[in-house]
Parts: C-alpha cells; structure tokens; sequence
C-alpha cells in the first residue's frame, strides 16, 4: 500500500555567544556541572532577565543568510511547563512575533536534482538545563550550566518527503550556521539538535495525517534512521486498520526503534502569554544593513562559483563547499597549483579519505593545503606520476616532509629519458613474446586488456618511475606497427 511521508523538521541551534542568551554567565561547554549558572538562570526572586544583544545579531545574520523576512519588533513570551531541569518552570521563546520567519533553504540531493524547502520561522529562546541519569543508580542528577544558554530554533515547513530530504536539509542548515560562524553545530555536545514531525497520507491526498514527533535526535545518520522506522511503524497502524497517535517519541538507537514518550502538547497546553520583563525587541533597518554587510559567501553561492569558474560538477562543489573550511582549504590548494580540477579530486578523494580514516576534521589535516598545491605542481610538470603521488602524499601526512624534499629522499623522480624507457619497453617485449604474437593476431578492438599488461609490465620493470604517457606512445608504436 502507497503512503506519502510528510516530514517538518525543528532544528535547535545553541548559538556561540560567549555569555547567556538573559544573563552574564558564561556558555563555556564541558565545564563541572552547575558551575555556570547564575541567579537569573536558577530563577531566584528579584533577577531580572537582560536580553544578549549578540545573540539578536546572530538570529538576523541567519535569517538573512535564507532570504527570510526580519520582524521590525518581535516579542519575547513565556512558554510554562514544569521539568526538572527548568528552573524558572517556564521558558522564555518567541511565539506570535519571532525575530525570523518565511525563508527558504534549497538542499541538494544524490540524483543531482535540487528542491527548495520553506522556514516557516526562526525564533529565539533559552535553552534548559539537562538531566543526567546514567550515573546516579536509581536517581537522576540536574546540571544547569546548559539554563539560559540562547538557541535558534529553526522550523521548517512539511515539505520534506523523505529520510533523505531530511538529512540533505539538516546538512545545509548545518553548514549555514557554521560558515555564518553562530554556531560550531557540534551535535554530539547538543549545539544543533533536531525534533522530526512526520506522517503519512494517501498520495495526491491533500489533508494531514496525525503527526508524531520525535525528539531530540543528535546526529544525521540518527534522523535517517529515526524518519525509517517511525514511517514503518505508522504505515503498519495504518494498514491494519489502527490509528495513529498524536504524541512524542524518543529514537531507541540501540534498539533501532522510537517509543512513546507523552501525548503530544499543542500551543495552549504550554499557557503563552507575552514575556512581562523583557519589552518588545525593535530592530531598525540601518541593523539590519550592518549584518548584511557582515555577510560571509554562503555555501550555496560558493558551490554556484566553483562549479562556474572552476569547471567542477555539481556533486563535487557541494562536497567541497560543505564547510567553510574545507572550502577555503581547497582554494588554497587552487592558488598553490594553479588546476582546479585536479586539486578537487585530490581532495575530495585522496585528503577526505585519510580524515575520515582517522576520523579528524579538515583543521586537523596533517598535510597543509600549500603541501598539496606543491605536490599536485610535481604531478602536471611530469616530476612523478599520479601514482608515485600518493605514495608521497601518504608520507607528507606520516610527517616526513615537503613534496620535493621527500621526493628526493626516496628517488621517486619520473623517468623521462626516452632512451632509458625504450630499453625497459624492449625488454619487456622480448621477455613475452608469445603475449605480443597474441596480441598481434587478436583484433584490434579486442587489444585493450591484453595492452594493459605490457605496460604494467613496464612500469613494473621501472618500479613506477617511467612516465606512462612515454611508455603508452612507444609500446603503441612498437606493438602496433604506429
């Protein structure tokens, strides 16, 4: 049976003020617990919240990184629910009147098409202690540093269809916020966690399914995995005849399942009303153009850029421009040799591998991008070969130097010298001499396999220091006659 998933997505980003989004405490992650938490974060009698001016500039840098309309006064409300890890018993967010509301984020997917999603609005808020219950044996410890700490909570609009859409949305969101630099969006410390809305419905049906939201879910690979089995779960209520409910569920990733974790609260379950001690936040437009200018190129534009002036594909430009730092890195690496195309494929393939290997990020490269600019400048001036290269890639990240001081060291040099790659091609030929009659009396449409081995033959001979172009033209002229 056919069912249409429809997926919104609340993304909570922790923005990277140094102090609180209503106090001076500071946001340092990884501090002992309840070290940073003040008297306005623990809710004592007579503090006063004070809005984080950075934190304002940061939510209306987003909003313009995604096209959204800027609210010339958005106001602050108190969102009331009682939990332990909520000191004040109720939150300070943004319900009528958010700072940030209709922008788009366009998401580019594996088939090489693209899709443009709708925010409905990005608002600001505080975000709330957190429960630790792994280490008290039949208790549950409260750490407050977290209290207060400002989020951006970024809601979409259900125009997501799948697990995959999802996750193309969350990457993008992920990688604005980073090259916009509010956020380090490190998931597993809890700065940009994720809520999935989903629900199915007839294809072509226009009206919504009950909704179930899944909380909380810290990683990409996670929100795939969570979107997979809720959709199955519902599909099979649905088709035997069961009803799905409307309630919030928590993703089991050790047992790969979601479960119940309350019925699901609607707007005047939390009892809204406007925020008494913070006035209304009033945002000019000469604000407004100041941010604007402060603007970074974000990665949609950067990808536009290399895929125009760089002659890349659509894929690798995206995979390049997923951080700004991988980006600019690659740029570098431009500047050092002067080839696009092949500084692309160096590092998305031969760097990327390595960091994933060893699991580090691109700041982390044990191979500088002027390391890699100077050893791709010794692949186009035919020093060594491409596949010499990566034998001296992988000894510049063992730490063993420069591309020409390695080079040197090792011998790695390519032979050039026409007369010393002749001998190796004739001897090569008359240490085989029934492969080359076969070759001879086979059609010359079917020689390709049978050419290769000759020229690894040579190589071999060479230990990969013969220029293979010299070798190809010389065993073409002497095998075939050219």
């Amino acid at each position: 049976m056919e069912w249409e998933t429809v997926i919104g997505l609340e993304v909570h980003v922790q923005l990277a003020t140094r102090t609180k989004i209503f106090s001076g405490a500071s946001t340092r992650f990884g501090a002992p617990p309840n070290t940073q938490a003040c008297a306005i974060d623990l809710a004592m009698p007579g503090t006063l919240p004070v809005l984080n001016a950075e934190a304002l500039r940061m939510a209306v840098k987003f909003g313009l990184a995604i096209g959204a309309d800027i609210a010339e006064i958005s106001v602050f409300d108190r969102k009331n629910y009682f939990y332990p890890d909520l000191p004040k018993g109720y939150q300070i967010s943004q319900l009528d009147h958010p700072i940030v509301s209709r922008g788009a984020v366009r998401i580019d997917l594996p088939d090489g098409s693209s899709k443009t999603i709708a925010v409905t609005r990005a608002h600001l808020e505080e975000d709330a202690g957190k429960s630790l219950h792994e280490d008290f044996h039949g208790l549950t410890g409260i750490d407050l540093n977290r209290a207060g700490t400002p989020l951006l909570e970024i809601v979409s609009e259900p125009d997501i269809r799948s697990a995959q859409e999802a996750v193309a949305y969350l990457k993008q969101i992920h990688s604005i916020i980073r090259y916009l630099g509010i956020s380090d969006g490190n998931m597993a410390e809890g700065s940009m966690r994720c809520d999935v809305n989903i629900s199915l419905r007839r294809p072509g049906a226009t009206e919504m399914g009950t909704r179930t939201e899944i909380k909380n879910v810290n990683s990409f690979r996670f929100v795939e995995k969570a979107i997979q089995v809720e959709r199955e779960r519902q599909a099979e209520l649905l088709e035997s005849g069961a009803s799905v409910v409307q309630e919030t569920r928590l993703y089991d990733a050790n047992r790969n399942e979601t479960r119940a974790m309350r019925s699901k609260e609607v707007a005047h379950d939390y009892r809204y009303f406007p925020e008494p001690d913070l006035l209304p936040v009033r945002v000019d437009a000469d604000f407004i153009a100041r941010v604007r200018a402060g603007l970074p190129e974000l990665p949609a534009a950067k990808a536009e850029r290399f895929r125009s002036s760089h002659g890349l594909t659509a894929y690798d430009a995206s995979v390049l421009c997923a951080s700004r730092e991988l980006a600019d890195y690659f740029e570098q690496v431009v500047a050092g040799c002067g080839d696009a195309k092949t500084a692309s494929n160096w590092v998305t393939v031969e760097l990327l591998g390595l960091l994933n290997r060893e699991n580090l990020e691109i700041g982390q490269s044990k191979v500088s991008a002027a390391q890699l600019g100077g050893l791709i400048v010794r692949i186009l001036d035919q020093t060594i070969s491409g596949k010499i290269a990566k034998t001296v890639f992988e000894a510049m990240w063992a730490g063993e130097g420069e591309p020409d001081a390695i080079i040197a060291a090792r011998g790695l040099r390519q032979v050039a010298d026409t007369g010393a790659i002749e001998q190796l091609v004739d001897a090569a030929l008359a240490a085989n001499i029934e492969q080359v009659e076969r070759y001879r009396a086979t059609e010359p449409a079917k020689r390709v396999k049978m050419f290769g081995f000759f020229v690894g033959q040579v190589m071999q001979a060479s230990k990969g220091k013969a220029n293979p172009q010299q070798v190809n033209e010389l065993l073409r002229r002497k095998l075939d006659g050219e």
